[in-house]
């Protein structure tokens, strides 16, 4: 079992930038790769950035290629997702991800650990 810890939502403007934490605990010694995805209300979960054990590997959602920029620091057991040029169309609930191996992954039911989400809200 993996569990994940989102932090680092909140209000920002848009034009702004966010950085997001997720910190993992629990069985972490395996390698396995991670996932931000974002929620809005009556909409799909979507994928936004994957990035695999090591963090060599990513894969950026087109909404975020540009943007956006996944990280992991594995010595903290932490993946970031720093988000710059903020739009309205950005306000979600965010989540982290934890896949069972290592791989970059775009679907929800690819990854069996989820964290419980951190509200982003882009507006003026």
């Amino acid at each position: 079992q993996v569990q994940l810890v989102e932090s680092g939502g909140g209000l920002v403007r848009p034009g702004g930038s966010l950085r997001l934490s997720c910190t993992a605990s629990g069985r972490t010694s395996s390698p396995f790769g991670m996932a931000w995805f974002r929620q809005s209300p009556d909409k799909e979960r979507d994928v936004v950035a994957v990035i695999s054990q090591s963090g060599g590997r990513t894969y950026y959602a087109n909404s975020a290629r540009g943007r956006f920029a996944v990280s992991r620091v594995n010595a903290k057991n932490t993946m970031y997702l720093q988000m710059n040029q903020l739009t309205p169309e950005d306000t979600a609930l965010y989540y982290c991800a934890a896949a069972a191996t290592n791989g970059l992954f775009r679907r929800p039911s690819d990854y069996p650990y989820w964290g419980q989400g951190t509200q982003v809200t882009v507006s003026s």
